[in-house]
């Protein structure tokens, strides 16, 4: 019994140290401080009009839903919004806008009706960190979940979104998006 307990506690730490150490979780701000190409500013790169396509994936890695949806940045000074309307392949509908503060080196904080508390963010280099807790709607269970964001601005001025969400430290779903600025906003 006491061989199968070390055994079982082995597998446990080998995959807690695989998960933390060679996986999406394992990434740092400081890991693309020095990126090549655009450097991330929120007011630039989040303002004006984008057009977003994503896919979300289960706990089993299997797609279960898709999307479109429309995005509209706005600043003033240092505070912003983000306003996003979303449509779903199941015919959901879903409208979500952010309220983005900018802090001191380069963090930032931000809230939105279905987030729990505060978000959180850094921008470094090329790239966007957000944590936060975010209540999905009743039909999709009510669940509060940890999700972690990382934002990915191209050469071509489009971002590039991978998120995982988590419940009780198991990864339930991610979701991978695409945001691309509408040529032809006026806004700039």
């Amino acid at each position: 019994m006491k061989l199968l307990t070390a055994f079982l506690l082995l597998v446990l730490a080998a995959t807690f140290a695989k998960t933390m150490l060679f996986s999406f979780r394992a990434q740092s701000p400081d890991d693309y401080a020095d990126t090549a190409g655009p450097a991330f500013s929120l007011k630039e790169h989040l303002s004006g009009s984008f057009a977003s396509e994503g896919l979300i994936f289960g706990p089993k890695g299997k797609l279960s839903n898709s999307f479109v949806a429309e995005m509209v940045g706005e600043w003033d000074g240092d505070t912003g919004t983000l306003t996003e309307k979303f449509v779903y392949s199941n015919g959901r509908e879903q409208n979500r806008k952010w309220f983005l503060k900018l802090g001191d080196d380069n963090t930032f904080t931000a809230t939105a009706d279905d987030i729990v508390g505060e978000a959180r963010g850094v921008v470094s280099g090329s790239t966007v960190l957000i944590r936060y807790k975010i209540v999905l709607p009743p039909e999709a269970g009510g669940h509060t979940l940890d999700a972690t964001d990382w934002l990915y601005l191209t050469q071509d001025g489009v971002i590039m979104n991978k998120s995982e969400m988590r419940k009780f430290g198991l990864k339930v779903a991610e979701l991978i998006a695409t945001m691309r600025p509408v040529q032809g906003d006026q806004s700039d």
